[in-house]
């Protein structure tokens, strides 16, 4: 027979490890055991903060990816739109003849290209 020891805990603290020990383990030294174990192989501390959680960086990507978006439509509102007018402007200038404008692109004829329908 193996030789046991009683070591004493707060009740709360030892209602909470019976409970773990049940789900986890067959008997509550092999669920010491595997705790020590754990703490030993790894070489991790149990104070130790191990830093941001799966939920905390989703929510900084998340806040990264929306700056992103808003700059991007930021970009062509105030950007591209602008630069594309006087893109126009200045063909228009060059060949007086052509009107740009008024001219229909191919893909506003093609009812298959993916702005046709915005």
């Amino acid at each position: 027979m193996k030789e046991v020891k009683n070591i004493t805990f707060e009740k709360k603290t030892a209602e909470r490890f019976q409970q773990f020990s049940r789900i986890h383990y067959k008997t509550h030294s092999e669920a010491l055991a595997g705790m020590l174990d754990f703490f030993l192989y790894n070489e991790i501390s149990p104070k130790e903060n191990f830093g941001p959680t799966g939920r905390r960086i989703e929510n900084i990507i998340k806040k990264r990816i929306n700056a992103v978006i808003a700059i991007t439509r930021d970009m062509e509102k105030n950007k591209v739109n602008p630069t594309l007018a006087i893109l126009e402007s200045l063909m228009e200038a060059a060949d007086p003849k052509n009107n740009y404008s008024n001219r229909k692109r191919d893909y506003e004829e093609d009812d298959t290209h993916p702005d046709f329908y915005k």
